[in-house]
């Protein structure tokens, strides 16, 4: 039996102590996983089968272009229209980029960082660390980094593995 936490702070919770005294505080991210995803264009066997809203299971040895359709969206015009609302109303964002991605779109990097959004890296690929070793990890956390901060012109202020494994930290 592995132990679990389901109790948490219970009736207790600490005071956050907001800035103002405010009740809430929001954190906008921006996801870019779009052209990091599991499809048999960056070589992989099989196509992404997660996080798209038409109900596709991935499929083995081939392409699925309403799969691939919906990613691109996102880096050919959803996050340029995000970006555009983010800076019609000044809100800072956490662009929480996979680094395959932004690699194939630096133009999408250039403008986070020129609105001055910070960048969050959220992996090398958006792919399921649940089977990877712990050395193919290590080494796509190293890759994202130096991808991202090449591209941005600074280290990623933080981390966010999507689909964690055993071994994220």
């Amino acid at each position: 039996m592995i132990a679990r936490d389901l109790i948490g702070y219970g009736e207790f919770p600490p005071n956050p102590a907001w800035p103002g005294g405010a009740l809430i505080a929001v954190n906008f991210n921006l996801n870019i996983e779009g052209g990091g995803e599991l499809s048999l264009a960056n070589g992989d066997d099989v196509s992404e089968g997660m996080l798209n809203d038409i109900g596709v299971g991935a499929q083995p040895g081939r392409r699925v272009p309403l799969v691939e359709s919906v990613f691109e969206y996102g880096s050919r015009r959803g996050a340029w229209r995000l970006l555009d609302v983010f800076r019609d109303f000044s809100i800072p964002v956490s662009v929480l980029a996979v680094a395959r991605g932004l690699e194939q779109n630096p133009q999408l990097a250039r403008a986070c960082v020129a609105r001055g959004h910070e960048i969050v890296s959220h992996g090398y690929r958006w792919i399921d660390y649940g089977n990877v070793t712990q050395d193919i990890e290590r080494e796509h956390i190293l890759r994202a980094t130096e991808i991202l901060t090449l591209l941005t012109g600074t280290r990623p202020v933080g981390w966010m593995t999507g689909r964690p494994g055993p071994n994220t930290r």
